[in-house]
């Protein structure tokens, strides 16, 4: 793929992480994404032939990259730190949108995943992905896999709440909390 289509294509994923990190994935219709995208309806067909599922699949694929790179990377010198940094971003960036963007994936994992096989997958992969970077950070602890789920669930729960309230305060109580399990 030539430069202009991949800058196309990343277009396209983009306004669908955009759309559907503030509406949901009902939110994201194709309509929607071409109008945020700048991109022709024949791109999009073009790059995803499988439509809006494999369109979305794509786009929450990307972000869950994004987010384990930033588990897997040397951000900080501890897990307990690692995460602080991580929540303190997240809240920073829903405080920034007025508390329309949240997590893309816990959005479309609890539209979609009883109903849409491709997408409960995609949105477990992610999820899975995500655990082992975590553990991977917590390698020399017996009860890393345990800790593991037990911070992402925190994590996913704190960003709920914190939409929910629009307030940074389950944030910060969540970030407390993990420092304690961590130490």
């Amino acid at each position: 793929m030539g430069r202009k289509g991949a800058e196309t294509r990343d277009r396209l994923l983009d306004a669908t992480q955009e759309l559907i990190e503030s509406g949901g994935y009902y939110g994201a219709g194709l309509n929607q994404v071409i109008a945020a995208s700048g991109a022709p309806r024949g791109s999009l067909y073009f790059h995803f032939p499988g439509g809006k599922d494999e369109l979305v699949g794509a786009s929450l694929r990307r972000a869950g990259q994004e987010i384990a790179a930033t588990l897997d990377g040397p951000a900080a010198p501890s897990a307990a730190e690692l995460v602080e940094a991580i929540l303190r971003a997240l809240g920073a960036r829903m405080e920034e949108s007025d508390w329309r963007k949240g997590c893309p994936i816990a959005t479309v994992a609890l539209e979609m995943a009883a109903g849409n096989d491709p997408l409960q997958k995609a949105c477990s992969e992610i999820y899975t992905s995500w655990e082992e970077a975590l553990r991977a950070r917590l390698a020399d602890r017996p009860d890393a896999d345990d800790l593991a789920v037990t911070i992402l669930a925190l994590i996913e729960g704190a960003l709920l709440l914190a939409r929910a309230h629009r307030s940074r305060e389950p944030l910060t109580r969540v970030t407390r909390q993990i420092t304690a399990l961590l130490h």
